[in-house]
């Protein structure tokens, strides 16, 4: 690979964070003009982070990055930032937009056009759907006619229809593009080779080949490192008891033990350092309320979009305990604002039995108190406070030590997730209500969660936009709102 192919090299580079938490230690990739790559690593390994530095908003503690100055750089971030939630869609774009202001109605056109979407311009952010902010952010980084396509996540959020078009668009697209994602279908259609970002020593293994190809590789390797260690402590076993028979012996068979000695010790360095997997998040049931029969929840009408305007449909929905019911329909119909109407309990069309405690998973996690630290959120959760409890089920869902102190706005998004799931084992709901639960989760956790929702003996109203996983829950009722 020539320098004038480098599109990003990395040379020995590492960083952590103010709070200590380090993320490279001395780590090396390079990637090449064109080439399309997934950035693979474990909930909190740091990926959103290496994006920052490839990026240059952040620096290294030591070591260098080389960027290839005729090329431009572009983001597709997983959430829009807080505060261009207020803003209309020219307003937002304008943010990103380097050209010259007369030309940004005819950029924002184009860049619509490339992610399929038509909205209306002067509503705000937060008025759409998290499918249609999730193209809205694809766009953002392709009105920057970037060189190098950095996206974060960007299946979230999507119907099948979206993430088909992403699909599309990235098997087309002919420039440097890095993906960030727990979708492995979805990663395997198009990319030429994984980053892997080792949450555990801090570095980064650059494979080539498809994800499924790679995930093969790198099962073989540990195959083979296991088995390379076992034969030498094997022979280190037989080395240790002729030591100590030899020892015993005094005069010449005392070199020969020392000799040997010599040989244990290279023996022991040269076992390999054998590549952890990625931890899956223990089994798990989230219990629901005790003693309580009847109906849960009735729905009697919904209010969906239709042609841009919020139209009223009636429906006969009774959930009673053990009931699931899949939600679905096209990205901006209204199936969060649903969600959250009925989370809030404030809709006078549905009724939810007094005294139901209420479980709510929602898709941006605006229902955390970011400035909270990890210990006060879960511990609050609890019907009852019960230290030794909570930080048992936090340990189940890879939070403990640091993660425990820090603010829920300090961690990543997959991290923030799995707090969340945290949060509804300790509530114990006696109604799961639950926004694209698979968002942001690490692909090893969600067979674990699957089986823990199959097997709530609550009742669930759940959104998901991946069908394998509503299968797996085993949700047998659908309420489509697309043909209502």
């Amino acid at each position: 690979m020539t320098k004038e192919d480098v599109a990003i090299r990395f040379s020995d580079v590492s960083f952590e964070h103010s709070s200590g938490k380090e993320i490279l230690d001395e780590a090396s990739f390079a990637l090449r003009e064109g080439i399309k790559i997934a950035l693979m690593g474990q909930n909190g390994a740091g990926k959103t982070s290496l994006f920052n530095l490839i990026m240059g908003k952040i620096l290294p503690s030591s070591g260098n990055i080389y960027r290839n100055e005729n090329l431009t750089i572009a983001c597709a971030q997983q959430v829009i930032p807080a505060e261009q939630l207020k803003l209309t869609i020219p307003e937002f774009f304008a943010v990103y937009f380097k050209g010259e202001d007369y030309e940004l109605d005819m950029n924002i056109k184009e860049a619509m056009e490339a992610v399929n979407i038509s909205l209306p311009m002067d509503k705000k952010m937060s008025s759409f759907s998290g499918g249609q902010q999730a193209r809205l952010l694809l766009a953002s980084a392709l009105i920057q006619k970037p060189d190098i396509l950095l996206l974060d996540e960007p299946t979230n959020n999507l119907d099948a229809d979206g993430v088909g078009h992403l699909l599309s668009f990235l098997m087309m697209y002919e420039k440097t593009c890095v993906v960030i994602s727990h979708d492995a279908d979805f990663l395997n259609m198009f990319t030429d080779g994984v980053l892997y970002l080792d949450i555990y020593n801090h570095k980064i293994d650059q494979f080539v080949g498809d994800y499924y190809t790679v995930v093969e590789e790198v099962k073989l390797q540990i195959e083979r490192e296991n088995k390379k260690n076992a034969q030498f402590a094997k022979k280190i076993a037989a080395h240790k008891e002729k030591i100590n028979y030899f020892a015993n012996k005094g005069g010449k068979m005392r070199l020969i033990a020392k000799k040997m000695k010599d040989e244990v010790a290279r023996m022991e360095e040269d076992k390999v350092d054998v590549r952890r997997e990625d931890q899956t998040i223990r089994d798990f049931n989230i219990p629901a309320q005790m003693n309580f029969v009847g109906d849960v929840i009735k729905i009697n009408s919904l209010t969906v979009m239709e042609n841009g305007e919020p139209t009223p449909k009636k429906v006969e929905v009774v959930l009673r305990k053990r009931e699931k019911l899949s939600l679905k329909g096209p990205n901006g119909i209204g199936k969060t604002t649903l969600l959250e109407r009925l989370a809030k309990n404030d809709s006078v069309d549905a009724q939810i039995s007094p005294d139901v405690r209420i479980g709510y998973y929602r898709q941006d996690f605006s229902t955390l108190d970011f400035e909270k630290t990890v210990y006060d959120t879960l511990i609050e959760a609890m019907p009852a406070e019960n230290e030794e409890q909570m930080r048992a089920t936090a340990s189940g869902f890879l939070i403990t030590g640091k993660e425990m102190d820090s603010k829920i706005g300090s961690l990543s998004e997959g991290q923030k997730g799995l707090v969340a799931f945290a949060q509804l084992v300790l509530t114990e709901p006696e109604l799961l209500i639950l926004d694209e639960p698979t968002n942001h989760i690490n692909f090893r956790h969600l067979p674990v969660i699957a089986k823990a929702l199959k097997e709530y003996q609550g009742a669930m109203i759940m959104v998901s936009h991946v069908e394998e996983f509503v299968d797996q829950v085993e949700i047998k009722d659908t309420l489509d709102l697309g043909k209502l």
